[in-house]
């Protein structure tokens, strides 16, 4: 597994232009893809398909300003996969609930974990169309006794809980992710609070993997008020000690809640390059 997905397309041309018109024609009914979007923006930093011209033009944007932003986005999702790889593997955990999955990539939770053990059970959350649409393409084939999708919004966490128990057995263990998604709450106090409810519902030996924007780049916060301005779903960058928060209570895994680049990058490997990520993953006692 490499830790470089490729990089975004620098100038798409007349056959991405062709390849947009193609699929705006197939587009589901409710996805707009005269707009952008900012889950097709980030499979676009990804290196990603599944993104439109208007997509990659934002994407641009906020690139220039911050050239970083690419880095950002593939270290979130590199960590992701160490992350997953050391609960499936180390930890022992067979269950996980990823809320806020965005548009699925080339390595997916279930799809690290099942590889790991595969009896792992895994529920995914979002309540984007466009994100779902993907998701029931994603899991065609798929056993559905152990792999689910669920259409909920974070701000609810008691419906995800109760939707999710249909797949997932909260008397064990469980692994909850939250990576890039908190950020989208308008308040640290809010996000703090469904953070709380949702540990509050897992068993002892549970475990919190989360991650999001932080606000040490003077760069990637104008890339990001700018941002902001043109999106109708904003994300607020947070002070490194209000990520931090999200553990209180809760067991850290070394090294703790560092920027994403260092969370565990590989035995003898050079500390990373710094980004402007901080994550970490927690046990619940």
């Amino acid at each position: 597994m490499t830790d470089e997905p490729p990089a975004p397309r620098e100038n798409p041309g007349q056959p991405a232009l062709a390849e947009d018109a193609a699929l705006a024609e197939h587009a589901p009914p409710g996805i707009d893809v005269s707009a952008p979007h900012s889950a097709r923006i980030w499979n676009y930093w990804l290196g990603g398909k599944d993104n439109y011209a208007v997509d990659r033009a934002v994407g641009d944007q906020v690139r220039q300003i911050f050239p970083g932003i690419v880095r950002s986005a593939q270290t979130q999702r590199a960590f992701l996969a160490r992350a997953i790889s050391y609960l499936a593997g180390e930890a022992g955990i067979r269950q996980f609930l990823d809320i806020g999955t965005g548009l699925p990539a080339a390595e997916n939770t279930h799809q690290i974990a099942q590889r790991i053990a595969p009896g792992c059970r895994v529920v995914y959350v979002d309540n984007d169309p466009v994100v779902l649409t993907h998701a029931r393409a994603l899991l065609r084939g798929t056993p559905e006794d152990t792999v689910s999708y669920l259409d909920a919004d974070l701000r609810d966490p008691g419906r995800i809980l109760g939707l999710a128990a249909a797949t997932l057995d909260f008397t064990r263990p469980v692994a909850l992710i939250l990576l890039g998604i908190l950020g989208h709450m308008s308040s640290h106090e809010e996000a703090m609070s469904i953070v709380g409810r949702l540990v509050a519902a897992l068993a002892s030996g549970s475990y919190l993997v989360a991650a999001d924007g932080v606000d040490t780049s003077p760069e990637g916060n104008v890339a990001q008020e700018q941002y902001n301005q043109r999106s109708p779903n904003p994300y607020h960058l947070r002070g490194p000690d209000q990520v931090a928060a999200y553990f209180t209570g809760l067991e850290l895994v070394a090294p703790g809640v560092v920027s994403c680049s260092r969370w565990r990058p590989g035995e003898g490997a050079a500390e990373p390059e710094y980004v402007p990520v901080h994550g970490g993953v927690a046990r619940k006692p």
